[in-house]
């Protein structure tokens, strides 16, 4: 598991232009945290990244919304699925199927239908009484693909890592 510390929206966003090169089509991230913690600010770091012009926004309410870029960039929101059977109308298997670049929030609730390879990246809060917009990232690889690219994602974080 790999920690980086970020001190503002704009850092957690340049992670994620960070570890940009390092991802390729059909790679899904998982993103979990509280609500407000940055998980939409790290996709819009990433479809800057991939040179996607629109504004990037939580689709709370639309659950997912597609981007053009470098790579196509799906953007999901499951906050308000409570079931797998409720993932039937938001067509997960064709979006996973796209040659793109998936970023899901809140997707434990669809985990048994994505890849068993697949990147977690947990956003949490900070310590507010030091930086009060510091957020921690903890990337987590889950699978022989991921774990190959740990070194090359935790070198391209390098100025952000926690030390101990």
């Amino acid at each position: 598991m790999l920690h980086v510390r970020t001190r503002s929206a704009e850092e957690t966003k340049q992670v994620a232009e960070a570890i940009e090169p390092v991802l390729q089509p059909g790679d899904v991230i998982l993103l979990s945290g509280d609500l407000g913690a940055g998980k939409t600010v790290f996709t819009q770091g990433l479809a800057a990244a991939l040179g996607v012009s629109e504004r990037v926004t939580s689709p709370t309410f639309t659950l997912a919304a597609s981007y053009e870029g470098r790579i196509k960039l799906h953007h999901l929101d499951v906050y308000r699925l409570e079931n797998l059977g409720e993932v039937v109308d938001l067509d997960l298997p064709g979006l996973l199927d796209d040659d793109a670049i998936v970023c899901i929030e809140w997707g434990e609730v669809v985990m048994p239908e994505i890849p068993r390879e697949f990147l977690k990246l947990n956003v949490q809060l900070g310590h507010p009484e030091d930086i009060p917009d510091a957020r921690v990232l903890e990337f987590e690889f889950i699978g022989p693909m991921w774990m190959q690219r740990e070194g090359a994602i935790a070198s391209r974080c390098a100025a952000w890592i926690e030390k101990d």
